[in-house]
């Protein structure tokens, strides 16, 4: 049976910092530093973008568009050396070598063309090249293609004024855009170095986030986990080690505040229903002085109602006897008829005695329990009940029968009273008898089933009640006790016993506690 109490009265409320759970600790902390974090990566991740379009500015734009100007310029000193040869000489392999030169410089232009959208702050200095290159090619490349063939080697001297102005004019716009393309890579440069040093203070930034928020968590578990539960811990020990009126008081946070609240409350009502209990065990010592006299006193009743209240019963019942074997001549059958009332009642009170007085003894006479081969208990008794078993022809079975911590003679009690009721109430045909067996756990669970009359279930629980009967004492006689003395040794060895709804027949299942291994 579950008791249960009336519920503890609410903690006082947290007041402070102390209305904050544990939970809303970490959320504060926890969401500060992810903000920080979330700003830190924010600006390490946008760094890292910059950096790389730096980067990629310099390699893919700024050294090849350098490159392609080399090119460029190389491929128009080539023609210029290439056209001054072809007019001192007039040989077509120098005509030849600028025509390839011409193409290198023009595919070098269009690979620089195709840039320009990407660095437009380069697209006149590009323009102005070009432009010089073209005013350089009309006024003395050109020229010298179309006069040296027809007029003769002499006419290129005409031209050299015209070749070191207008060259000149080449090498100065290369030499403006070279300038330029180099301030583009040292801008690229610095901006790319730039990144990475941002990058850097970055990412010491987060590591110096991380240090932090380790020693804010320890800090945030010391303080709101830690140090509380050392200090309800410490407070808990002083009440284990006696100090019972001592007041437990944690401040913060709200759940070790609520949870030092609940257990100074238990702590109140254990403290109250201690001394209670004192006052109650002293009071129970007291009775158990008066309850050990009164047990005396009943098995001082015990012996005189076995001994002294049985005397009379049997003169009651040997006089009366002797009424009619002396008289019987005398009286009628009425008379004949009461006296044979008289001596059974007589002989019923005998028995119904010796009954209560074994039921009075189960626990209280034979406390000793051991382990007891069953099989030696069933032996015992079917060996009291062999008469009973050969005038029924009986046929009775079992189990493998194990060993239970129990007392043999109250368990020899047991079994024959179970065995003898299925005797007793049987059918027509001879009673087949089985014991049966099985471990349940630490408990060995029987059965006595056999062949007889059998019990309506809405019975059971009133046959294992004392002076309870199904059938009248002319068809079945008895007192109606050995059930509830079954139950009572069955529960004196801590297991219990029940009908089990099983037709025909009837079958009671029981339990007794196994040895400890």
């Amino acid at each position: 049976m579950t008791v249960k109490l009336d519920p503890l009265p609410p903690p006082k409320p947290a007041r402070g910092f102390g209305r904050l759970p544990v939970g809303r600790w970490f959320l504060l902390v926890g969401a500060a530093l992810v903000l920080a974090f979330t700003a830190a990566i924010a600006v390490t991740l946008t760094t890292l973008n910059e950096t790389r379009e730096a980067r990629e500015y310099i390699i893919e734009v700024i050294d090849p568009m350098v490159l392609h100007t080399l090119e460029m310029s190389t491929a128009m000193t080539t023609e210029e050396s290439s056209i001054r040869g072809y007019g001192r000489t007039n040989e077509p392999s120098y005509l030849a070598e600028y025509n390839q030169a011409r193409v290198a410089e023009t595919a070098a232009g269009n690979a620089l063309q195709a840039f320009i959208p990407r660095v437009p702050e380069v697209a006149a200095d590009l323009a102005h090249l070009r432009s010089a290159i073209d005013d350089w090619r009309l006024a003395y490349a050109d020229a010298i293609v179309r006069d040296v063939p027809s007029k003769g080697r002499e006419t290129a001297s005409g031209y050299a004024d015209v070749n070191n102005i207008r060259f000149g004019a080449v090498r100065s716009a290369f030499a403006t855009q070279q300038q330029h393309l180099e301030a583009l890579h040292r801008t690229g440069s610095e901006r790319l170095e730039k990144g990475w040093n941002t990058f850097y203070r970055a990412l010491i930034v987060l590591v110096a986030l991380l240090v932090l928020a380790a020693v804010l968590f320890t800090l945030l578990v010391r303080l709101v986990v830690i140090r509380p539960v050392n200090r309800l811990a410490a407070q808990v020990r002083a009440v284990a080690q006696g100090e019972f009126d001592r007041s437990l008081t944690v401040h913060h946070p709200a759940e070790m505040a609520e949870l030092s609240g609940h257990v100074d409350a238990m702590r109140r009502r254990i403290v109250r229903e201690w001394r209670t209990a004192t006052q109650a065990k002293r009071a129970l010592e007291d009775q158990a002085v008066e309850l050990r006299r009164s047990n005396g006193e009943l098995e001082q009743f015990a012996y005189v109602a076995s001994h002294d209240l049985q005397e009379p019963l049997r003169k009651v019942a040997s006089f009366t006897q002797m009424l009619e074997q002396r008289y019987g001549d005398q009286l009628d059958d009425r008379a004949k008829q009461y006296i044979k009332f008289a001596v059974d009642g007589a002989k019923r009170m005998q028995l119904l005695i010796n009954d209560l007085l074994d039921f009075s003894r189960v626990g209280r006479v034979s406390t000793e329990r051991e382990p007891i081969a069953v099989s030696e208990v069933y032996e015992a008794a079917v060996g009291n009940l062999a008469a009973r078993i050969e005038d029924s022809g009986a046929v009775i079975t079992h189990d493998e029968l194990p060993t239970v911590n129990g007392n043999r003679l109250l368990l020899t009690q047991l079994f024959q009273n179970l065995i003898g009721n299925a005797i007793k109430f049987r059918s027509e045909e001879p009673p087949v008898i089985h014991i049966g067996v099985r471990r349940d756990g630490s408990v060995w669970e029987f059965s006595c089933s056999d062949n007889g009359i059998g019990i309506d279930t809405k019975y059971a629980d009133r046959i294992f009640l004392i002076f309870q009967r199904l059938h009248p004492r002319d068809v079945y006689p008895g007192t109606g006790i050995g059930l509830a003395l079954c139950r009572k040794i069955v529960e004196y060895h801590g297991g219990r016993i029940w009908l089990e709804d099983r037709k025909p027949g009837t079958t009671f299942r029981w339990t007794l506690e196994a040895p400890s291994e």
